[in-house]
């Protein structure tokens, strides 16, 4: 026969087992689940605000930018050099907010030939503008942002040309603890010859750390970003470029990094790296 002791202890340990189960029951599922945004949306422009050097905000001249099939293009087809009348370096941004702590992942291809005139420096080249200053804030003539730029290159068939470079338009970071200051620096990336599809990552912290990989494969990593005058950079826009070569984008998507980190909400995932306690959601 149980003991009083034993008898005694029945009812907290039932009550114990009611609150594990309480707690699986309530348990957020989807913690792990990372949740992609699609910055392009492969039907239209939806979001994007086109800048071109020359023309006015917003203005797509000689229709630079276009969705065919799926696809983001830039093409030059109604240029007769580069660059034109009202049209020289361009960017389109994915202007409906800033962002800090993500990782940005594009899929991108370099296609038939550079537009007349297009300096050779620009040949297959193309790139990702990020912690941007707005499209609005760019002057009529500006050629580039102010930004971090992870450089998109092709190569020529024969030469070895690292893609996921860095460039660096008004700003500069530290790597291997120096502080740099070189307008772009190779990754150790490999070459990437003719129109194959590559697939590129940033996974950026603010103004802490980014890193690059290209297909799975990290190939540069710096830290402390910031403006030419020290100034840290830690957030703004994200855009792609038009640098006088053709080139596709078919996948343009983000995971953001920053959410709520309280594990008691529902909508927190695990692989936050910065919190943001306004955007917590908790269950009745």
């Amino acid at each position: 026969m149980p003991s009083l002791l034993q008898h005694s202890k029945l009812p907290l340990a039932l009550a114990v087992a009611s609150l594990l189960t309480g707690a699986t029951a309530y348990a957020n599922p989807n913690v792990d689940s990372e949740q992609w945004i699609d910055l392009f949306n492969g039907k239209n422009l939806d979001g994007w605000t086109i800048k071109i050097q020359g023309s006015p905000l917003g203005e797509n001249t000689l229709d630079t930018f276009q969705v065919e099939d799926g696809l983001l293009k830039v093409r030059y087809d109604n240029y007769k050099s580069f660059p034109a009348e009202h049209a020289g370096f361009g960017h389109i941004f994915y202007a409906e907010r800033e962002f800090s702590h993500y990782i940005l992942e594009v899929e991108y291809r370099f296609v038939g030939e550079q537009v007349t005139d297009g300096p050779a420096w620009a040949y297959s080249n193309n790139g990702m503008m990020y912690h941007a200053q707005s499209p609005q804030s760019m002057a009529l003539d500006q050629d580039f942002p102010l930004s971090v730029e992870y450089q998109l290159l092709g190569g020529n068939g024969t030469d070895e040309r690292s893609t996921a470079n860095l460039c660096t338009p008004a700003t500069q970071v530290v790597m291997d603890g120096e502080l740099r200051k070189d307008h772009c620096i190779n990754s150790s990336s490999k070459t990437y010859h003719g129109d194959q599809w590559v697939t590129v990552r940033l996974e950026v912290h603010g103004s802490e750390l980014a890193i690059h990989s290209v297909n799975g494969e990290q190939v540069m990593q710096y830290t402390d970003l910031q403006l030419d005058d020290g100034t840290a950079r830690d957030s703004g826009y994200i855009a792609l470029q038009a640098e006088s070569n053709p080139a596709d984008f078919r996948r343009v998507r983000l995971l953001n990094l920053e959410g709520c980190m309280d594990k008691k909400a529902s909508n927190y995932r695990s692989y936050f790296i910065k919190n943001d306690s306004d955007a917590c959601e908790y269950s009745n």
